[in-house]
């Protein structure tokens, strides 16, 4: 038996769908999980997603649809986590393509459900933006979620759509989406996020990595993102909601505005007008802003001195817990300098490890 699970972002939810189909349908039932190729700059230096023709590797599945397996690899300079996750992972990862705008997802979602016939398809977002009306002024990324909104509305099968850690994210506070929220289909628990917990050492997904935390127990107010927004982890973070469909594509504008696209600058402008911004053009100022940024080194005694200072800043936020995405870039330093940082701080400090967070207490130093 096979079971479908459209990753809504991408990324970070492509990792939790097949966290969600372990805990949901066990080892029996195989998992086809359909995703963009869509990782974060650290990642992947190109903005916006890849599209087929950016893999050497593939297999096709459908003439519209293909699958990354393990062997699969980007052409540089594109990066993509999708491979590695197809190796560590026991699911079939496809590929979402959203060069064709939203008509041509609903023919490859079309196309995949033929050739698997799968026993139930679910759509699945981390922390709720998906249902963002897309004028809040915390929403960072709403158009890969609402282009693959738009699209399973348009499929003629029935497809359950899933949200997982309400607010996680940092887009939507809970509170905002509580009307929306349907009945608890699963609360995740430590036993379900152990499945993905090696990925999650790697995987820069901060989403993610909180409904993991929280699974195990972790609670308190964590900082994300550059910025330092504070998400807070609570006993309704680990849990799995199930949401009207319908009643989703009513409240979010741009899947509705978005629904007959037929390419992805199409749907940009849509965002640009509905919500006053494209997540794409932000990469791309991003990416220029990475390219003109001069290397640093990981100076372990100067680190120190600045992550104590951040520590003591953050513990005046309220802050209990970080990630070490927002610890990389208060310390000023790149992305790629991420696991290196993560693996001092970790050898270091491993009592304030709580996988795949650091714990913020007076007792933090920098790395010896």
């Amino acid at each position: 038996m096979t079971r479908l699970i459209v990753a809504a972002g991408g990324g970070g939810d492509a990792v939790a769908a097949a966290m969600l189909h372990a805990a949901l349908y066990g080892d029996e039932d195989q998992a086809v999980i359909l995703t963009y190729a869509w990782d974060r700059l650290l990642i992947d230096p190109l903005p916006g997603p890849r599209r087929p023709a950016d893999f050497t590797g593939l297999k096709r599945l459908t003439p519209d649809v293909w699958s990354v397996p393990a062997q699969a690899r980007p052409i540089a300079p594109a990066g993509s986590t999708l491979p590695r996750l197809a190796a560590e992972l026991p699911v079939t990862f496809a590929l979402l393509d959203p060069h064709q705008g939203a008509v041509g997802l609903t023919r490859q979602l079309e196309s995949l459900v033929d050739h698997v016939q799968p026993a139930s398809i679910d759509l699945l977002d981390v922390g709720g933006d998906i249902l963002a009306q897309g004028d809040e002024p915390t929403l960072k990324s709403p158009l890969a979620d609402a282009l693959t909104l738009a699209a399973c509305c348009q499929l003629n099968e029935p497809v359950r759509l899933l949200v997982a850690g309400p607010g996680l994210d940092g887009e939507l506070p809970p509170e905002a989406m509580t009307s929306a929220l349907g009945p608890v289909v699963h609360t995740l628990t430590a036993e379900d996020a152990a499945s993905i917990s090696t990925v999650l050492d790697w995987h820069p997904s901060e989403a993610t990595g909180l409904l993991a935390a929280t699974a195990r127990g972790v609670r308190g107010t964590c900082e994300i993102r550059d910025a330092g927004l504070p998400v807070r982890l609570t006993d309704e973070s680990p849990a799995v909601h199930e949401v009207d469909l319908d009643d989703a594509l009513s409240r979010n504008r741009l899947a509705r505005a978005i629904t007959s696209t037929t390419d992805l600058d199409e749907a940009e402008a849509y965002s640009r007008e509905v919500c006053g911004y494209s997540e794409i053009d932000y990469e791309r100022n991003k990416a220029l802003w990475l390219n003109e940024q001069q290397p640093t080194n990981l100076d372990p005694s100067a680190i120190g001195t600045q992550l104590e200072q951040f520590v003591a800043e953050a513990r005046t936020r309220g802050a209990t817990h970080t990630t070490f995405r927002r610890i990389t870039e208060a310390l000023g330093l790149s992305g790629a300098q991420r696991d290196e940082l993560r693996q001092s701080l970790i050898a270091s400090r491993p009592k304030q490890y709580e996988a795949p967070l650091w714990r913020i207490t007076d007792e933090v130093s920098g790395p010896s």
